[in-house]
């Protein structure tokens, strides 16, 4: 792995269509909407398992015109560099309505989400062109928790049975539907689920501004200094040891043997931890996050 890796700039790319918002009826969730929470979804309600969480945004933000999309973005509160409390709060209350919130609770999410959705465009005549609405973008996304969420599950749990893995990845199309993507959108099954990933890895890329806004992510450089010396370097070991090697390259990170065995070592003390703490703990934070959600939702006050 070469230490550093070279950048794609956005004019090399063709400037895709820029679709209308769709700000027409709610996607259908499809036949999982009244389904019961699989036992291996509850086991991912888990406070350890937000040490990926870094790495993930990372994976997402690498396909271009959704890194741009942030970086490139007026809509100052959703920022995680300059807000990062309200952006960890609004990113994993989403993610704990995908997996539990009900049919009502997920299109309230998904409304509230499109009132921000709705800023996000790229300017007249960009060389790359964005739309938060863009259900192909929104898809990559979905696809990236989805990823994220089954690896963070082999590495705390070991390696699932096909079966849990298709009641799983059945369930997974929450994190598509709960945002704009209409149900047939996600793949079939897990094998054209794996064709569509490995087609997206072909897909990432980087800017100069886009790349060091997700170095600036693995470094911990939204904190305050005095915390980024001391999470900074145990937040850079995990965030790049969660990230698949593709991505480590477009990025320039260098990844040793060394660090391969502090990251195992790390995630193996974080699974016995997960495995071990009691359930409300385990569960925290996204047992907190849902109860605000539901109660912001029940009064009437706004989420994002």
């Amino acid at each position: 792995m070469r230490s550093e890796a070279p950048v794609t700039q956005a004019a090399a790319l063709p400037p895709p269509a820029d679709p209308a918002p769709q700000d027409g009826p709610a996607p259908q969730d499809g036949p999982d909407a009244a389904e019961a929470i699989p036992p291996v979804v509850r086991g991912l309600v888990s406070g350890p398992s937000l040490v990926a969480g870094g790495a993930n945004v990372i994976m997402q933000l690498s396909r271009l015109p959704v890194g741009l999309g942030v970086v490139e973005s007026t809509v100052e509160s959703g920022r995680v560099d300059r807000h990062p409390v309200k952006r960890a709060r609004t990113t994993l209350t989403y993610l704990i309505v995908a997996m539990l919130g009900s049919s009502a609770e997920r299109a309230w999410m998904r409304e509230e989400i499109n009132r921000q959705h709705r800023q996000v465009r790229s300017a007249p005549g960009a060389d790359v062109r964005y739309n938060a609405f863009d259900r192909e973008l929104q898809l990559w996304v979905a696809a990236c928790i989805y990823w994220g969420m089954e690896d963070v599950y082999r590495r705390f749990y070991g390696e699932p049975s096909g079966a849990v893995l298709d009641e799983f990845y059945r369930h997974g199309r929450r994190f598509a539907t709960t945002l704009q993507v209409p149900d047939d959108m996600w793949p079939e099954d897990r094998a054209a689920f794996e064709e569509y990933w490995r087609d997206g890895l072909t897909k990432i890329a980087s800017t100069p501004e886009t790349r060091a806004y997700l170095r600036g992510i693995a470094k911990a450089g939204f904190l305050p200094r005095s915390v980024r010396r001391v999470v900074g370097p145990a937040n850079r070991l995990l965030t790049v040891g969660f990230l698949p090697p593709e991505f480590r390259e477009e990025l320039g990170f260098s990844w040793t043997p060394r660090e391969q065995r502090a990251f195992d070592a790390a995630v193996r003390a974080l699974a016995f931890a997960n495995r071990t703490m009691p359930k409300p703990m385990r569960e925290f934070p996204y047992n907190a996050y849902l109860w605000d959600f539901r109660r912001r939702m029940r009064t009437g006050r706004p989420f994002v």
